[in-house]
C-alpha cells in the first residue's frame, strides 16, 4: 500500500480523532475559564448544535464518499492542478496548498455575506445566540454542501498533494472549534497570536449582531487575509461582554437554537440586499 492509499484509507479516523480531541480540550477550557456568561441553555445548544453536525456529516457521507482526499488522489493520478504541472519541492508544495485552500475559504466567507441568498444559507451560523466551540461547526446542510463543491474545484484547479489536504482539513476543523471557543486568552497573548492564527477574541467579532462588525475578520485559519484586504477590526465597540451575539432580527431560542427552526431558517423572509452591499449600516439584518 503506498502512502495515498493509506491516506485515503485513515483520512476519517485522522480527523474524527483530531476533532474529537480538541473539541475535548476546548469543552474543559469552556468550563475552566469562560470568556463571557452563556444567555441559552448549553445542553439545549449544544444538542441541537452537535445533531446538525451530525447531519451533516451523514449527508457528505453519502453524496461525497470519497470526500476532499479522494479527490485529491484522483487530481494526482491524472495531473490535474497547477501544482502536477510544475516541478515544486514537496515540502514547499504542502505549504503553498495550505495557504491558497485557506484563502479561498476567506473568499468564500466573504462571498457568503456578500450574496444575499447565500447569506440566507450562512445566517443559521449566525443566529445562535451564543458562542462557543459548538458554534465552530453549526452550518446549515446546504452551506456544508456548497463549501464541499468549492472545495473540491480548488483542489482540482490547485492540484495539492493528498497530505497537504488533510492538513488543511484538520487545521481548518481546529482552528474553527479554537476560535469559536468561549475562552478566556490574556490580551497581551491574544496580541501576539493574532499575528498567526485567528484568536476567539479576533473572530467573537465577526458574530456581533451589529452588522458593521459582523462583515469584519471573516478568516477561520490565518488571520492575514483580513488585514490584507481591510476587513480586519480590532475589538467590538462594545467590549467582548457587553457585545450581544447573534442577528437582530432572530432572537428566538426556539427559531434558532432548535434544529428544525435551524434547517428551516434560510427559507424564511424575503431576500433582499444583505449590510455588506450598503454604504451605511443600520441596526437591522434585512
Amino acid at each position: 500500500m503506498n502512502w495515498n492509499d493509506w491516506i485515503l484509507g485513515n483520512e476519517l479516523p485522522i480527523r474524527l480523532g483530531f476533532f474529537f480531541g480538541i473539541f475535548a480540550v476546548m469543552a474543559v477550557w469552556e468550563v475552566l475559564s469562560p470568556r463571557r456568561a452563556l444567555t441559552v441553555s448549553k445542553g439545549i445548544r449544544w444538542i441541537n448544535n452537535l445533531g446538525l453536525v451530525f447531519l451533516n456529516s451523514f449527508v457528505l457521507r453519502l453524496l461525497f464518499p470519497a470526500a476532499a482526499v479522494g479527490v485529491a488522489v484522483i487530481a494526482q493520478q491524472r495531473g490535474w492542478g497547477l501544482l502536477n504541472l510544475y516541478e515544486v519541492p514537496f515540502v514547499l508544495s504542502v505549504v503553498i496548498a495550505v495557504v491558497i485552500m485557506d484563502f479561498v475559504i476567506y473568499l468564500q466567507h466573504v462571498m457568503v455575506h456578500a450574496v444575499p441568498i447565500l447569506w440566507r444559507l450562512h445566517r443559521v451560523h449566525h443566529a445562535d445566540l451564543d458562542y462557543d466551540v459548538t458554534t465552530g461547526a453549526r452550518f446549515h446542510t446546504l452551506e456544508i454542501i456548497l463549501s464541499m463543491l468549492i472545495k473540491f474545484a480548488t483542489i482540482m484547479v490547485l492540484g495539492p498533494p493528498v497530505v497537504a489536504v488533510v492538513i488543511f482539513e484538520v487545521l481548518l476543523n481546529a482552528t474553527a472549534m479554537f476560535n469559536h471557543g468561549n475562552v478566556h486568552i490574556p490580551e497581551g497573548l491574544d496580541r501576539v497570536l493574532r499575528w498567526f492564527v485567528v484568536t476567539p477574541d479576533m473572530h467573537r467579532v465577526h458574530h456581533s449582531v451589529e452588522v458593521d462588525e459582523a462583515n469584519s475578520n471573516f478568516g477561520f485559519n490565518l488571520p492575514w487575509w483580513d488585514r490584507l484586504f481591510g476587513t480586519y477590526r480590532d475589538q467590538p465597540r462594545g467590549g467582548h461582554e457587553g457585545m450581544a451575539i447573534g442577528i437582530h432580527k432572530y432572537r428566538d431560542p426556539k427559531q434558532v437554537d432548535q434544529l428544525p427552526g435551524m434547517l428551516a431558517l434560510p427559507f424564511i423572509g424575503k431576500i433582499s440586499g444583505y449590510a455588506i452591499n450598503r454604504r451605511e449600516w443600520s441596526s437591522d439584518e434585512k
